[in-house]
């Protein structure tokens, strides 16, 4: 079996994005791995719009993920202490997802990325796009890819 020294789970909101920090939990416990569990504040849908430095609500608004992003990455850091593995999280600002992912699995040198997918298919997908497929074709390391 392939020893995993570092995991890196990148993690939003979702429920499924706790089922892969569940795996990769259980997996940094078996193979002794260390963990960066990570989240990325996407990239501003408004930048470069006139009035954006001057609408306190949306800067609120990426205020606001930014301290959620934190709370839950927190909250997450939590389960991976408590069990006795080794954690570090990370949050990256102003990219898309899928490529601050692959910019903190290079920056931590991990060696596996284990992440939720809501498994969208067909226009669905054309149309919101996916960050799991991103990272599958873009990522030279392996990915496990956690669906429920």
């Amino acid at each position: 079996m392939t020893t995993y020294k570092h995991i890196l789970v990148p993690v939003d909101e979702s429920p499924i994005s706790y089922a892969a920090v569940e795996q990769a939990l259980a997996l940094a416990k078996e193979l002794k791995s260390e963990v960066t569990v990570m989240s990325v504040i996407s990239v501003d849908p408004f930048k470069g719009v006139d009035f954006y430095k001057v609408a306190p609500a949306i800067t609120d608004y990426f205020m606001q993920a930014e301290e959620n992003a934190q709370l839950r990455l927190k909250d997450i850091e939590r389960l991976f202490v408590r069990d006795g593995v080794s954690v570090n999280t990370k949050v990256i600002r102003g990219v898309a997802a899928s490529e601050g992912i692959m910019a903190i699995a290079n920056e931590v040198s991990a060696d596996l990325i284990i992440m939720g997918s809501h498994g969208h298919t067909g226009f669905k997908k054309m149309v919101l796009g996916s960050v799991a497929q991103n990272v599958l074709t873009q990522s030279h390391i392996p990915v496990l890819i956690v669906k429920v």
